[in-house]
């Protein structure tokens, strides 16, 4: 188990939920004072998929609240557990997001370094090459090698890294 307070730094490789729903919760419901980096297409859309997300929760609350109306039940307090963050929560998630370009490298706490590659996945996907120690990982979420009309291949690092992490 990781304490949140520990992690410096949040790498967020893209927008789909599977990666980033829960981001305003670890940064606004824990004690995370890190740093969140992410492309600026990737905030763009965070923002809107999330608050989507609140939208769709909002609705099923209400829809609920209309078929019982006994409020205060144990059903009622489960609804209210389903919803992780606020739009207050949310916006204040967005406002700490700092963005990377594609080959612009940050460095952060304790000699960390990166810089983003295109992952070739999705508008502002992400591969993230770090260096620390002497040491490189590349690190990744989904990627893909294909180019397409919209969007060209993952790129491939011109180092060969110690470590990969990749979804798989």
């Amino acid at each position: 188990r990781v304490d949140p307070e520990t992690v410096d730094v949040l790498l967020i490789t893209h927008f789909h939920l599977d990666h980033a729903a829960s981001l305003p919760y670890f940064t606004e419901r824990t004690n995370f004072r890190g740093r969140i980096f992410m492309t600026h297409p990737t905030k763009a859309v965070i923002r809107l998929l999330l608050g989507d997300y609140l939208r769709l929760m909002s609705i099923k609350k209400s829809g609920a609240s209309t078929s019982n109306n006994n409020s205060g039940d144990a059903k009622d307090d489960k609804q209210d557990s389903d919803v992780l963050y606020t739009e207050a929560e949310l916006q204040a998630c967005v406002d700490k997001i700092e963005l990377i370009d594609y080959h612009q490298t940050i460095s952060v706490a304790n000699g960390l370094k990166f810089h983003a590659l295109n992952a070739g996945h999705v508008l502002g996907a992400a591969m993230f090459l770090l260096e620390m120690g002497g040491r490189t990982v590349l690190y990744t979420g989904d990627y893909s090698m294909e180019d397409d009309r919209h969007l060209m291949a993952a790129e491939i690092p011109n180092v060969k890294p110690d470590v990969l992490m990749v979804e798989s």
